[in-house]
């Protein structure tokens, strides 16, 4: 009977565990193994793998379907160690810590940003194996992320995005008016954080009083075995003001700001990540009006960086204004000067309405009694208690 010895300690340790990666970076870290007994290894492996997968059951077929981004193999070697009678083997002990150390480049080409939804996933992970002699495979997985580069500054993502849409509204098949709705974002590409400014006009001729709303959507699209899935999620929002019959409305920049997501993912023929902003108006009883403007949430934010920059060095270069301030401060114009004394209130009585019959009686008018307007005390620079004091 092989009696199987227990692994202490066997994980897989990155050498910036919170980095985030890139294509065409090094990846490195370590293996470490401690052991509960004197143990014979023969080799220790590590996988790298990076791989987009999408599953999802319709009807009786199961969907799947995969893609490689990264595949990378290497066996690990430990240096200045004792080793057994077989120049490969080696011989751990118990009360040491065992490293052993790896590093690989991800490809250059692009890589699918990190993902995980409902079905399907981008994931990223290194996993060791230990081989020893008559025992089993001993493995150990750590997950590593990754996010391509989605620069929002390219010339397409900056230009502005506009649509319009008009829809007419019946009621019990009579024509009952119409809603139409334009819209205009200043740019394509934001970024976490960012805030959309948004430019509407909202026109509603009908009957009913509508809504203007607007939200951020993500769609999130599985491809596999020439079926598609598609997922969308309300992730933000905002409402506008009722908007009664036979009125507009606009907005002038209202804000939507983009919460915490992850970047678009475009590039990947199983599994797209897109986002869009709609605008549009509730109508009781009748369908939505809906424009759906594109967006693309990048991982870079060229643009908040570059307008705050401007801002430092605006107010870095601005020199101070000379006040010129006097020595000795004029004394302020006399009260009694600007308001007369015997100004009054030329009317006691502030009419409500215009065809009125002069009766302060009547309860259209409010009362209010003849007053005089207190003057204040004459401005002075000397003080008056230390004159008393010296007269006493």
């Amino acid at each position: 009977m092989v009696m199987f010895k227990k692994i202490k300690s066997f994980e897989v340790v990155f050498n910036d565990p919170e980095k985030v990666y890139g294509s065409g970076e090094k990846v490195a870290g370590r293996v470490v193994v401690e052991v509960c007994e004197v143990t014979r290894v023969k080799a220790l492996r590590i996988l790298a793998c990076g791989v987009a997968k999408v599953v999802w059951i319709q009807g009786s077929q199961q969907c799947k379907q995969s893609l490689d981004y990264l595949r990378y193999e290497d066996t690990l070697a430990l240096e200045d160690h004792p080793t057994g009678e077989n120049e490969e083997m080696v011989i751990m002990r118990p009360g040491s810590k065992y490293e052993y150390k790896f590093s690989f480049e991800l490809p250059e080409g692009p890589l699918g940003t990190s993902f995980k939804g409902k079905y399907g996933s981008v994931d990223y992970w290194v996993k060791a194996f230990l081989d020893r002699p008559s025992q089993p495979t001993q493995e150990t997985k750590k997950h590593f992320e990754v996010m391509e580069l989605v620069d929002i500054n390219t010339p397409d993502l900056m230009e502005p995005v506009s649509a319009k849409k008009e829809r007419k509204v019946s009621c019990m098949f009579i024509p009952d008016g119409r809603v139409s709705v334009s819209a205009r974002i200043d740019r394509k590409g934001f970024c976490e954080g960012d805030d959309i400014s948004i430019h509407a006009d909202f026109e509603n001729t009908c009957s009913r009083i509508v809504i203007p709303k607007a939200a951020i959507v993500a769609r999130h699209t599985y491809l596999a075995n020439g079926q598609t899935k598609v997922l969308t999620q309300k992730l933000s929002s905002v409402r506008g003001n009722h908007i009664i019959s036979g009125t507009c409305a606009s907005w002038r920049g209202k804000s939507l700001r983009v919460q915490k997501i992850r970047p678009s993912i475009l590039g990947c023929s199983i599994l797209r990540v897109e986002y869009f902003l709609l605008i549009y108006v509730s109508v009781p009883g009748s369908k939505k009006v809906i424009l759906d403007l594109p967006l693309v949430i990048g991982s870079r934010s060229g643009l908040s960086s570059r307008t705050s920059s401007m801002a430092s060095r605006a107010s870095s270069e601005m020199s101070w204004i000379d006040l010129n301030i006097p020595d000795t401060p004029e004394a302020p114009p006399c009260y009694m000067d600007i308001i007369p004394e015997d100004h009054r209130l030329e009317s006691p009585t502030t009419p409500l309405l215009d065809d009125s019959d002069g009766s302060q009686d009547s309860p259209i008018f409010m009362y209010a009694p003849e007053f005089k307007f207190m003057p204040p005390p004459t401005y002075t620079e000397v003080d008056p208690c230390i004159q008393n004091d010296n007269v006493q």
